[in-house]
């Protein structure tokens, strides 16, 4: 079979995810892609730039497989000559019906950040299946979706939530990690002078809650802990000013500031730390928090979002705090107990995500897809 990969937003996990899928899979893949920027414009114009790459390109597909970034109705209208007779599936790393809002963003201060949650919808409600990452993230849109649509004045389309619900499933993200084990720890052991490294390897924004990470710092740095600190990730806009704030409070105890722009670095940088405190207060998956476990890293996480999923609560429930002053308690007492957190690995709860392991679950929901509604399509 082949696929039409369309990702409007190709950078960090979205290109990832669409690389790997591509790099695996048994099925012909083409993706259709725009650089990673400007995430507002992608959902708005990405679909008529697309539509228009896809109408020029020879490749014809017997499926359309679109992330949330994308505004299938729209695409959908622009190619409906060369589209009419393609199932369509879109695949949810994220939806802006549920995603929480930087009280600072612009739209939120005008009241018009409600597009884009309507584009997910309507994007939806078009296509023939919908996915999504995780069963957190399942749940989230469809508890979310009756407020969100009862907003509006009139002809709500609540009875439409049903119809999207009976045609979404979950399927989880497939993760590259071989590319981790193509690196071994000779360059960088896990020693750092004997004081523990502390992870932050996420994009530097409001729902990755940087502030209560670096305050939970600040507290254990006042308490005389000594520990070291490795600063990863994004940063597509730089208006996060306790970064800086961090960068000058605990220079002496940071090793690691920016983004990694080579992956052997940033591999590398995941296999020397030691513990991964998670704060974010929205995650539908938590790929680079899968990433850092699968390396070796000890995490302590919030019990909620999706991260029971990923470490079984009932296996391991000593990781999981329940407030912030839980979780400067549990980070305090890993660092000093660091010898012991060294000892443990969590990489077989990472491994199931594997591509060679979740490829055939993908291939499989695809072509049940296309067996179907291939058929529907063309009669």
């Amino acid at each position: 079979m082949k696929i039409t990969l369309i990702e409007p937003f190709f950078t960090g996990s979205h290109a990832a995810w669409a690389s790997g899928y591509a790099g695996h899979s048994k099925h012909n893949i083409e993706i259709l892609s725009l650089s990673g920027n400007h995430w507002k414009w992608r959902m708005h114009g990405g679909a008529v730039t697309l539509a228009d790459k896809f109408i020029k390109s020879a490749f014809v597909p017997d499926m359309l497989l679109a992330s949330d970034m994308l505004d299938l109705t729209t695409f959908l209208a622009l190619t409906r000559r060369q589209t009419s007779g393609i199932p369509a599936a879109v695949y949810f790393h994220e939806n802006q019906i549920c995603y929480p809002w930087s009280p600072d963003d612009q739209d939120v201060i005008k009241k018009q950040d409600q597009h884009y949650g309507f584009i997910n919808y309507s994007s939806a409600l078009a296509a023939d299946s919908v996915f999504f990452n995780s069963q957190y993230h399942y749940k989230a849109f469809f508890d979310e979706l009756p407020r969100f649509l009862k907003q509006f004045p009139d002809y709500k389309g609540l009875e439409t939530i049903e119809t999207i619900k009976n045609k979404s499933s979950v399927l989880e993200l497939g993760l590259d990690l071989d590319k981790f084990d193509a690196h071994t720890d000779n360059e960088y052991k896990k020693d750092n002078g004997g004081l523990p490294l502390i992870l932050w390897n996420h994009r530097w924004e409001y729902d990755k809650n940087p502030d209560e990470f670096f305050k939970a710092l600040f507290i254990l740095d006042d308490q005389g802990l000594d520990f070291r600190l490795a600063v990863l990730g994004e940063s597509f806009d730089g208006k996060f000013p306790i970064f800086e704030k961090a960068r000058t409070r605990l220079k002496d105890k940071i090793v690691h500031y920016g983004y990694a722009k080579e992956f052997r670095q940033y591999a590398d940088w995941l296999k020397r730390a030691d513990i991964i405190p998670v704060t974010s207060i929205h995650d539908f998956f938590g790929s680079s928090i899968a990433e850092a476990i699968y390396c070796g890293c000890y995490p302590i996480l919030p019990r909620r979002l999706t991260y029971p999923e990923i470490v079984p609560y009932q296996d391991y429930p000593e990781l999981f705090y329940h407030d912030f002053k839980d979780l400067v308690k549990k980070l305090a007492q890993a660092i000093q107990d660091i010898k012991l957190i060294r000892q443990k690995s969590l990489r077989y709860c990472i491994e199931r995500y594997s591509w060679q392991n979740m490829v055939p679950v993908y291939d499989k929901a695809f072509d049940a897809l296309f067996a179907t509604q291939g058929i529907l399509h063309n009669k």
